[in-house]
């Protein structure tokens, strides 16, 4: 018998959250040293849940209250071998090749900074990731004006010229 669960993940205000799965327990050093090697002035916490042998959470990061609420989201989803990342001052875009690159890492579920829930199956073994629901549902379709906002946003933050 499978069980359907939903976790909203906690996102604190001005932050981003990556949501993956990874297969070892060097994932914390290995995703921490990604983190600071590429975006070095980004304030981040990591949780990994480990999930054989001692079954624990481990965890890392330079931001102790990141570092807690990543914690708390892995503690709510205790699905064996995902990471949480919760992060500022960086954009998970200069970050997710960094991560892909990482041996361990086996597969992203989201990155972003909208409200995320994570769609759970729960069997007698333990939990898994399903999907996430990143976000709201489309409420329409980009107009002229629309496009010229996303052009402009990404010139003034600094991803097209």
């Amino acid at each position: 018998m499978i069980d359907l669960l939903s976790v909203a993940m906690e996102m604190p205000a001005e932050a981003n959250i990556i949501l993956g799965q990874s297969h070892f327990i060097k994932t914390v050093e290995d995703i921490y040293e990604a983190v600071v090697t590429t975006t070095p002035h980004a304030k981040f916490g990591l949780a990994f849940n480990e999930s054989s042998g001692e079954c624990l959470i481990r965890s890392d990061g330079n931001d102790p209250a990141l570092r807690e609420v990543a914690i708390r989201n892995a503690k709510a989803l205790g699905a064996g071998h995902v990471f949480v990342l919760m992060m500022r001052n960086a954009y998970p875009i200069n970050l997710l090749n960094a991560l892909r690159n990482v041996p361990e890492v086996c597969s992203i579920f989201c990155a972003t900074a909208n409200p995320v829930e994570v769609v759970l199956a729960r069997s007698e073994q333990g939990k898994g990731v399903l999907g996430v629901i990143d976000g709201s549902s489309p409420k329409g379709i980009e107009g002229e004006a629309e496009v010229v906002w996303r052009h402009d946003l990404l010139r003034k933050i600094g991803y097209k010229r």
